[in-house]
C-alpha cells in the first residue's frame, strides 16, 4: 500500500520512542507534503512527497488528496463487555443522585453484574463485538477491555472468554485486564475483606490458568477497595504474571496513586481528583497517568489536571472509559476534544495522549500509536481541508475520509 499526496503526516517519532513525556507531547512530530508505504500492515517507509517512490507492481495506491494522516487512536481503558444499558441511572443522576448514592441502592456496577449473570455468552459476545466495531469505525485501532461485571469466578471467566473471542474476531490490537476487584459482589455485602480473600484464593488462580489476561486492575477509591486491599491483590497477582493497573482517585484522593506507583503499575487511571503529591509521583515514575474525560463529562465530575501533569513531565494518556454507567461512548475524537476544551491541552498534546501514550498504557508503545518504520499501519486519513487543530475544534463534524 502506498499513500500519496498527504497534506501533513502527524505523529512521527524517532526509532525506539515508546511514549512522550511532558513537553515532548507538544512536539509530536509531523511532516508536510508526505507519502507513506506499508507492507503486510507494517509501515515500511515514509517521506516528502517530492521524493515519493514509484509504485511497485500490484501495490494499492491511495491518494490522500492533501488530507492529513494521523495514527489510529489507542484506547487504553474500556469496559465494553456488558449486558444492557443503564439509562435509568442516567435519569437518577439528572435528578441529583451521586455515583455513590446509586451504588448504595444496589445500582451501578452491581446492576451490570446482575444483568451479565443472566445473559448467554454468545449474546454477550455479540453485544461487545458491536461496540468494538463502532469504536473502530470512529478511528480506534487498539484498545484494552476489562472484566469486572462478573464479580464471581464463573462470570469473570465468561467475560475473559468473550474478550478473547473479540481479540480473534476483529482487526484491532486488544489487551485484556482482569478487574474482579471492581466492586464487592452482592452476596458479600458487609464482608469486603472476605471478598478480597476469595478473589485472591479462588479467582486469581482460575484467571491465570486461562492465560487470557495480561493485567490485573483494582478500583482503589472512596467507598470501594482500600490501598491496603489493593496492594494485597496486586502482590498476589504478581506471581501469575498479571501486571498491575489501577482505577484511582475518581471519587476522592484515595491513596491509589501511591500504591500504583509503588507497585510499578503500568498505568493509574481516572485521576479526576489529584493533588500536588499525586502529580509529582506520577511525573517521577514510569507509570502512565491515564485520565478519562468522558467520565468527567457524563458524571459531572471534575476533569483531571492534565495541564499540570504535562507541565510536570508525566506521561499522560486519555482514554474513553466506555462503559454503561459513567461513560457510554468509545468515541476517542470526543475524548481528544475534551482534552483540549476542558483540560487545556494543545491539539498536538491531545493527539499524543490518545495515540502513542494510550499505546504505552497498554505496553504497545513500540507497535502502534505513532508513525515510524516497523510500526502498525493503523491510520486515519482525514478529509481534505481538515487540519489537526480543526478535529477537536469542530468535534461533531465528520472528519474521516478512510481508516486503514
Amino acid at each position: 500500500m502506498l499513500i500519496t499526496n498527504i497534506g501533513r503526516l502527524h505523529g512521527i517519532v524517532p526509532e525506539g520512542v515508546r511514549c512522550l513525556r511532558g513537553g515532548d507531547m507538544a512536539a509530536f512530530g509531523s511532516m508536510p507534503g508526505a507519502w507513506l508505504r506499508a507492507d503486510g500492515g507494517i509501515i515500511s517507509g515514509f517521506g516528502k512527497m517530492d521524493e515519493c517512490p514509484s509504485p511497485m507492481p500490484g501495490e494499492e495506491i491511495i491518494d490522500a488528496r492533501r488530507g492529513i494522516v494521523i495514527p489510529a487512536f489507542c484506547d487504553s481503558h474500556t469496559h465494553i463487555i456488558y449486558a444492557g444499558s443503564r439509562e435509568g441511572e442516567f435519569v437518577d443522576k439528572i435528578q441529583g443522585l451521586s455515583y455513590e448514592d446509586i451504588a448504595r441502592r444496589g445500582g451501578g456496577i452491581l446492576n451490570s453484574a446482575d444483568r451479565l449473570h443472566d445473559i448467554s455468552e454468545d449474546e454477550l459476545f455479540e453485544a461487545a463485538l458491536g461496540r468494538a466495531r463502532l469504536m473502530m469505525s470512529r478511528g480506534t485501532g487498539a484498545f484494552e477491555v476489562k472484566t469486572g461485571y462478573g464479580l464471581n469466578t464463573d462470570d469473570e471467566l465468561k467475560m475473559l472468554r468473550v474478550a478473547a473471542r473479540l481479540r480473534e474476531s476483529i482487526n484491532a490490537r486488544v489487551r485484556i485486564t482482569f478487574l474482579g476487584a471492581h466492586a464487592v459482589a452482592r452476596e458479600y455485602t458487609g464482608r469486603q475483606s472476605a471478598y478480597v480473600d476469595m478473589l485472591i484464593a479462588e479467582m486469581l488462580p482460575a484467571i491465570a490458568e486461562t492465560g487470557l489476561a495480561e493485567y490485573v486492575d483494582v478500583f482503589c477509591d472512596t467507598g470501594f477497595f482500600t490501598p491496603e486491599e489493593t496492594r494485597r491483590i496486586l502482590e498476589a497477582a504478581a506471581p501469575f504474571g498479571l501486571r498491575p493497573k489501577i482505577h484511582a482517585n475518581e471519587l476522592g484522593i484515595s491513596g491509589g496513586v501511591q500504591v500504583g506507583v509503588a507497585c510499578g503499575a503500568v498505568s493509574v487511571d481516572h485521576l479526576e481528583q489529584t493533588g500536588e503529591e499525586e502529580i509529582a509521583l506520577l511525573a517521577a515514575s514510569e507509570t502512565v497517568a491515564t485520565m478519562l474525560p468522558g467520565a468527567s463529562f457524563f458524571s459531572r465530575l471534575p476533569y483531571g489536571n492534565a495541564r499540570q501533569a504535562v507541565d510536570s513531565g508525566a506521561v499522560l494518556a486519555l482514554a474513553s472509559d466506555y462503559n454503561p454507567g459513567s461513560s457510554p461512548s468509545g468515541d476517542m475524537r470526543f475524548v481528544m476534544a475534551l482534552g483540549c476544551i476542558q483540560m487545556r491541552l494543545l491539539p498536538n498534546e491531545a493527539l499524543a495522549a490518545v495515540t502513542i501514550n494510550g499505546a504505552a498504557a497498554m505496553e504497545l508503545g513500540d507497535r502502534c500509536g505513532a508513525i515510524a518504520v516497523g510500526r502498525d499501519a493503523r491510520l486515519i486519513i482525514v478529509k481534505p481541508g481538515v487540519s489537526l487543530d480543526y478535529i477537536p475544534y469542530a468535534y461533531t463534524e465528520p472528519y474521516i475520509e478512510r481508516i486503514i
